[in-house]
């Protein structure tokens, strides 16, 4: 029943979708914030974890900052974590692995159109170690064997202590 359920509201939404358009449907922006760090509210759109989770002692934050370069002033996202690779003495739980820190965007109301563009970039600034960023998107029609949503994957390699724009490329075909 819960595959009829997922096709049917598949069908709902992209529906609702056909009948509410925009002028940007028929000429869309060159680019088109996802998310944009310019308020304290944009906080509330994340959620953090870590291994703490699991009886893991690393800690996450997320936190909206002024950032200043010059005569321009604006606000900044700025992720942070604190690696640890012991456990808490009291944790039930038996992981190999552990230290990690992360955020992710919690799920919204709505759909996300990108079918004008081909790339999504992060305009990013961080310690010069390697992460690894995942894009999640959900299944229109669960088959089986698949009941979660379709992940993309990238290693993102940060600047240390500058800005850089990083692009990832839409790929319409698998070569």
């Amino acid at each position: 029943m819960s595959r009829l359920r997922a096709l049917w509201q598949a069908s709902f939404n992209a529906t609702k979708r056909a009948l509410v358009w925009s002028s940007d449907d028929l000429i869309p922006p060159s680019e088109r914030y996802i998310f944009n760090f310019n308020s304290k509210d944009e906080l509330k759109r994340w959620h953090l974890y870590s291994d703490s989770e699991y009886g893991g002692l690393s800690a996450a934050s997320l936190e909206i900052t002024d950032s200043t370069a010059g005569p321009d002033t604006s606000l900044t996202g700025v992720f942070s974590g604190n690696l640890s690779s012991d456990m808490s003495e009291d944790s039930t739980w038996r992981i190999r692995r552990y230290g990690f820190c992360g955020m992710r965007s919690k799920k919204f109301d709505g759909f996300i159109d990108l079918d004008a563009y081909d790339t999504i970039a992060m305009k990013i600034k961080g310690d010069g170690r390697c992460y690894i960023s995942t894009i999640y998107t959900e299944n229109w029609v669960n088959s089986p064997g698949q009941e979660e949503d379709n992940s993309w994957q990238a290693f993102v390699h940060t600047p240390q202590d500058r800005w850089q724009i990083l692009k990832f490329l839409f790929r319409s075909d698998p070569s």
